[in-house]
C-alpha cells in the first residue's frame, strides 16, 4: 500500500449467517470506522458502506456491502481495511499513527543505534514496537510508552528509546 493509506481495521470473520462480519477496529473510538468510508480491502476492494449492527467481544458485528453470506465473510478473515490518510483526523503531537512508525530507526538515549521498528503490536493494554536489532537472533518487543519512548521524532525517522537494562544485549556477550 502507498503512504496515502492508513490501516484501520481487519475484517475477522462472520457473524452468523446472512454475511455479517466482524470488524478488529484499530481506532480509538472502534465504531468511527465506518465514518473513514471509502475503504480499500487489502485485496484492492473499494468498501463503500459499512453498517455497525453491534459489537462482541473484541470487534464490531458490521454489514459491508459486498458481503452477502457466511463464506464470504468467512473467506476474508484477516483482510485488513485501509482508509486514505487525509481521511483521517489530525493527531496530538503525543499520539502517532502505526504506519508512521514502522521504518523508522531506534536509538538508545546515548545516540547508539538499536534497530529498525517492523511493526506495532497490539495486545490490548499497550502497543509494543517490534523492532528487528542486528545485534539479537529475533525481533525485541518494546513497549510503546512515554517512559520507554521519550522522543519520536517522524521527520528523521528517529525514535529514542530508554529500555529496560538487558534487552538489548549483545546475547554473544557474557558478563
Amino acid at each position: 500500500m502507498s503512504d496515502d493509506r492508513i490501516i484501520v481495521g481487519a475484517l475477522s470473520g462472520s457473524f452468523g449467517v446472512h454475511g455479517d462480519v466482524r470488524i478488529k477496529s484499530f481506532c480509538a473510538d472502534p465504531e468511527t470506522i465506518a465514518d473513514y468510508t471509502p475503504l480499500t480491502r487489502g485485496d484492492g476492494v473499494v468498501i463503500t458502506t459499512i453498517v455497525i449492527k453491534g459489537q462482541t467481544k473484541g470487534s464490531l458485528i458490521a454489514r459491508v456491502d459486498g458481503i452477502t453470506t457466511k463464506e464470504e465473510a468467512d473467506g476474508l478473515n484477516g483482510t485488513e481495511l485501509f482508509a486514505l490518510r487525509d481521511q483521517l483526523p489530525s493527531l496530538p503531537d503525543d499520539e502517532f499513527y502505526h504506519a508512521d512508525l514502522v521504518g523508522c530507526m531506534t536509538y538508545d538515549t546515548g545516540g547508539n543505534e538499536l534497530g529498525r521498528v517492523k511493526a506495532v503490536q497490539t495486545n490490548g493494554a499497550e502497543d509494543l514496537l517490534e523492532i528487528i536489532s542486528p545485534a539479537q537472533k529475533d525481533t525485541v518487543l518494546v513497549p510503546f510508552s512515554a517512559t520507554i519512548v521519550p522522543t519520536v521524532d517522524l521527520a528523521a525517522g528517529r525514535i529514542v528509546l530508554d529500555p529496560p537494562r538487558g534487552l538489548f544485549d549483545d546475547p554473544t556477550e557474557t558478563e
